[in-house]
């Protein structure tokens, strides 16, 4: 599948891949250290009466990284100003993982752009933080990094990924994602190539991790941020996936999102399914989305 591209307002431009027609819109937003092409199994199963959108976001895959951001409020608009480029009114907003921190912040100011939300294996509205380590490479609990500069150095779970990018190690990256993503399921060989070269591509692994650790739409302080309260604001049905192997996105933090969201949510806990459902259960995800949108 053939990436697009687009100028938007703010002089980044952004890839993207494109399927279907018609006015039954789907924008997908993909997670940290990915790219568009790590939907591929679902736009593969979409019928040709979804128009589906999937973006690299600024810094990944085949989009520019002109500007740094610090939250992921920036990437949001980002994606409001990618929808307004291609003329998209409104769509049903899917974010997986980091995309799904981004889909929430979309949903919670551009709620006329958000006919309905899918929250797949997302981070919470709270952020998924990262603290400094000890000497032994420990987490030290509450002890966080002054901004993203800072938090590249960081021994367990930053610098390491960002020397793999730089070295375009793609073993390493692919020891990772086995480690920590593919847990049950695999892709083919074949998918591997596609998708960790994707991955390779990502110039803004710092900046992201800050950005998801600052992260917070909830009432109260957390370790990084003062809680905006704005998750309030997502009035649209929701719905959200998890998959019981998942040991990147803990079960606590989809049904904190859920408690959190006070408009309509349904939640779909796969069995025998790690943090990605493209791989382990595409079938079953593809068919509640589209139930879901109708």
């Amino acid at each position: 599948m053939e990436k697009k591209y687009v100028k938007l307002p703010n002089g980044e431009t952004y890839a993207y891949v494109e399927k279907g027609e018609g006015d039954r819109n789907l924008i997908l937003i993909h997670g940290n250290v990915s790219s568009s092409l790590y939907y591929l199994p679902l736009l593969d199963r979409l019928p040709s009466t979804v128009h589906a959108y999937a973006m690299d976001l600024r810094g990944y895959g085949d989009s520019t990284y002109h500007e740094r951001f610090t939250s992921l409020k920036e990437l949001a608009e980002d994606v409001s100003l990618f929808m307004a480029a291609l003329k998209i009114k409104s769509g049903v907003i899917v974010g997986w993982s980091l995309g799904g921190g981004v889909a929430m912040e979309f949903a919670a100011h551009h709620p006329e752009k958000t006919e309905k939300l899918v929250l797949i294996e997302s981070t919470t509205h709270k952020g998924y933080p990262v603290f400094k380590k000890d000497e032994k490479g420990q987490m030290i609990l509450g002890a966080t990094y002054r901004d993203a500069d800072e938090m590249a150095t960081d021994p367990v779970q930053v610098k390491p990924l960002v020397d793999a990018i730089k070295a375009g190690n793609f073993a390493f990256l692919k020891y990772i994602y086995d480690l920590t993503i593919y847990t049950v399921g695999k892709p083919t060989e074949d998918e591997y190539k596609l998708y960790i070269g994707e991955s390779l591509k990502q110039r803004n692994l710092p900046d992201a991790d800050y950005a998801l650790a600052a992260m917070n739409m909830g009432n109260e302080p957390g370790p990084y941020s003062q809680g905006e309260d704005t998750i309030g604001l997502i009035k649209v049905p929701v719905l959200h996936f998890w998959g019981d192997r998942d040991i990147t996105v803990p079960e606590a933090m989809v049904l904190g999102n859920i408690a959190a969201i006070k408009s309509e949510s349904t939640y779909v806990k796969f069995a025998n399914c790690g943090h990605s459902p493209l791989v382990d259960n595409p079938d079953g995800l593809t068919n509640a989305i589209l139930k879901f949108s109708k």
